[in-house]
């Protein structure tokens, strides 16, 4: 395990091969100028042994902590589990390098007196005070182990949380997609009934096959949360075809909308709701023919028309508007902008760059 660099990687957030061999390395020369007494003189010799010894004991005290780090990683891997997992670290390391290095001093107090060396290990005391260093230089490292291992830990739990909203997010996108495209088939189907009724079947088979464009269109971006706008403006144009159909010369759209923007994204079916609202809720005859404007004004595509309240009024669900509103929540900071001053109403709808902007 300790070798394996991806399990290496897994249990401890990184590859610390460099990290362990440059961190022994400077363990063990901190080992040996704490161990040696500042009124002591040691020979060449006595140096290398000193070094040789505290890098062993170094190294041992490394390399059985990191074994039990990755051990108790094992057993408590999540972040709920951080205060015990570090709890137990910290005194399991401690332990460690107590026995570790009590050795260490015997071993080098039984070379100093095997050579008749100047190597000294001290008092008591000076001892106590040294192995308290030593255990506080090892807690340190595994403290940098644990910082890297609970910062990934965290990242990934981060990036789970948004991968939970985004699958969240999209179910509603769905959901709402799913309203609308019944919502449009209802409304075409009332439309062809009413051809059905009132014109030849040359024009209720006309209607038909731009109808199938249309569907084909739904079919086609179902599963996309913004569309180009070129791509919306051919489906709206469409739509208001079929609709010329039934109202003739009655309906009227001005379309200004400059070629320069056709790339940038909207909410799909948005503008064609708009414009299905408006001949819903709206007179359209040829003595109040109804007139809607589609333009670019700072950002937005703009649809209104003058307010021609028919005198039996159909029963509003709203539901177009909320289905759009809605849905540019759920992609997008910036909001759809509605205004009725009682003489017209007027749908702002924000135009996007990016395929899911809310971060």
């Amino acid at each position: 395990m300790i070798t394996n660099k991806e399990k290496r990687i897994h249990y401890l957030g990184f590859d610390d091969k460099w990290f362990a061999i440059i961190g022994i390395l400077i363990l063990g020369i901190s080992t040996a100028i704490i161990f040696t007494p500042p009124n002591v003189d040691p020979t060449a010799v006595e140096l290398v042994i000193t070094f040789i010894v505290s890098a062993f004991f170094s190294a041992c005290d490394w390399l059985i902590n990191r074994l039990i780090l990755i051990r108790l990683r094992k057993l408590y891997p999540s972040l709920k589990d951080n205060v015990k997992r570090i709890v137990l670290l910290f005194f399991c390391t401690s332990v460690t390098v107590i026995v570790v290095d009590s050795l260490g001093f015997s071993l080098l107090s039984w070379l100093a007196e095997t050579t008749g060396g100047n190597a000294q290990t001290g008092s008591f005391r000076v001892r106590s005070y040294t192995l308290i260093i030593i255990v506080f230089l090892t807690v340190m490292i595994m403290a940098i182990y644990e910082a890297i291992y609970f910062f990934g830990l965290l990242k990934r739990s981060i990036r789970e949380e948004e991968q939970a909203k985004q699958a969240i997010i999209q179910a509603e996108l769905d959901t709402l997609r799913n309203q609308a495209q019944p919502h449009f088939f209802f409304n075409t189907l009332n439309t062809l009934r009413d051809i059905i009724d009132q014109s030849p079947k040359e024009d209720a088979k006309k209607f038909v096959d731009k109808l199938s464009e249309i569907y084909r269109f739904l079919l086609e971006s179902g599963n996309t949360n913004l569309i180009s706008l070129k791509s919306e403006l051919k489906f709206a144009k469409a739509y208001i075809h079929v609709q010329s159909e039934r109202f003739g010369s009655n309906l009227k759209l001005n379309w200004d909308i400059p070629s320069t923007i056709e790339n940038k994204l909207i909410a799909p079916m948005s503008i064609q709701l708009l414009l299905e609202n408006a001949i819903k809720h709206n007179v359209v005859s040829k003595s109040k023919p109804l007139v809607i404007n589609v333009y670019v004004k700072d950002d937005f595509i703009v649809v209104m028309n003058r307010i021609q309240k028919k005198s039996t009024q159909v029963p509003s669900t709203k539901m177009g508007l909320r289905n759009i509103e809605k849905r540019y929540e759920l992609i997008s900071d910036r909001t759809v902008e509605i205004v009725n001053d009682g003489k017209e109403f007027t749908v702002m709808l924000p135009l996007m760059e990016d395929s899911f902007s809310k971060e």
